[in-house]
């Protein structure tokens, strides 16, 4: 583990940083609210701050859609390498979606209805999810009825092909590249990658980021050596404030492993592994010798992508996203801080980041060199303001 420094020395208040972990074990352990927590907040390659309750340093955590920004550094890669293009339409690698229309009526017991869509889905469309696809638990329309009806979802019951095959027969919402909707795209972007590189998408994630950075606990599943260190993961519940979700250990779902290596949210990761990615995307896409991606590359993906340069107030149709819309725009696998004053909180234009469904979140702020990484084990992530209250208490503890 990258050992602790002086936080004083990295610009620090430390007693106001040393608030975050006692806020955190009072309003949200202590009451019940949430099973554990661990935090890392580090500036440059040095941690400034460590606090963990009521789960081991080294827990193994579902860190469900902090996946994206993995699969999509992944693309980058094989972008980098003349083996695709941002530009390239998505059929080109999956020709299931050659003849995907665009929704107009139907649904439920009445065939779709549907035209062709003005412009092709590309990878781009993918990356920055203005795709046209949708998740089930949006709950807006007929397209994401279907994506219920028929649970194209699961993990459980369809490797990769099946996943093309079952969403191309689905309609698209909207015309790609016309609106903003958080979707299952990063988990079609994982499929070309898997189709590109001939390999299973934690196999290229392994060989191609993991091993190189040194990100030894996080995978798809969970070894049986390493199965105890897996917590348990619970769901909100009204009266009862937490019901159990997933268990631990082998009885985790994450432990039988899974038909699909989600690359919109099937990772497993820790503290520890996620400080070391943060690390390599505050260093420009290298570290320890590693050279992941490029700082070109990297300065693309963490550019806002929304169409006009606005941000998700003005794109967004979806009912929920792992982002506060105001003041944030959408890069290629991250959500961008374009405007810090529409936040309402302090932050720093340019910073990126994400969470997760289980209310992991992380981000990274160039601008003052810091990042953060948050990890619990609760759905859905929107049920409490936490990451809004991490961030303001941690902006407050910078001296310098």
């Amino acid at each position: 583990m990258h050992g602790m420094t002086d936080a004083s020395r990295l610009g620090f208040r430390p007693d106001r940083l040393e608030r975050i972990g006692a806020f955190i074990q009072d309003k949200y352990l202590d009451s019940g609210r949430m099973p554990f927590g661990s935090l890392l907040i580090g500036r440059g390659d040095d941690i400034a701050c460590r606090w963990t309750s009521g789960v081991a340093d080294d827990a193994i955590f579902r860190i469900a859609s902090m996946t994206k920004p993995i699969t999509s550094i992944a693309f980058m890669q094989l972008a980098e390498q003349g083996k695709a293009a941002l530009g390239d339409p998505v059929a080109k690698y999956l020709p299931e979606f050659a003849g995907t229309g665009v929704f107009v009526a139907g649904g439920g017991n009445i065939p779709f209805y549907t035209r062709p869509p003005a412009q092709p889905m590309r990878i781009i469309d993918l990356m920055r999810h203005t795709s046209g696809l949708t998740y089930s638990f949006q709950e807006r329309s007929a397209v994401d009825a279907a994506y219920r009806r028929t649970d194209i979802e699961s993990w459980h019951k369809f490797d990769s092909g099946e996943f093309i095959a079952g969403l191309a027969k689905i309609p698209l919402q909207f015309d790609p590249g016309s609106s903003w909707n958080y979707s299952v795209s990063t988990d079609v972007l994982g499929v070309i990658i898997e189709r590109i590189s001939g390999q299973r998408l934690g196999d290229y994630f392994a060989e191609h980021i993991f091993a190189p950075l040194g990100m030894k606990d996080t995978g798809f599943q969970v070894e049986a050596a390493k199965a105890a260190r897996l917590p348990d993961c619970y769901a909100f519940h009204p009266a009862d404030k937490m019901v159990p979700h997933d268990p631990g250990g082998m009885d985790s779902a994450w432990a039988k492993g899974f038909k699909i290596h989600s690359g919109g949210g099937g990772l497993l990761s820790t503290v520890d592994d996620y400080h070391i990615f943060c690390r390599m995307l505050l260093n420009g896409g290298a570290l320890n010798g590693a050279q992941i991606i490029s700082p070109k590359s990297l300065e693309l993906m963490t550019a806002n992508h929304l169409p006009g340069g606005g941000d998700l107030t003005q794109h967004s149709t979806a009912l929920f996203s792992e982002a506060e819309n105001a003041g944030i725009g959408y890069g290629l696998g991250f959500g961008i801080t374009i405007d810090p004053a529409a936040t309402l909180i302090p932050g720093s234009a340019g910073e990126f980041s994400w969470g997760g469904m289980f209310s992991t979140t992380f981000f990274v702020d160039p601008l003052e060199d810091v990042c953060m990484i948050f990890m619990t084990q609760l759905m859905p992530s929107m049920t409490y303001p936490i990451r809004r209250e991490i961030r303001t208490m941690l902006y407050a503890a910078l001296a310098a």
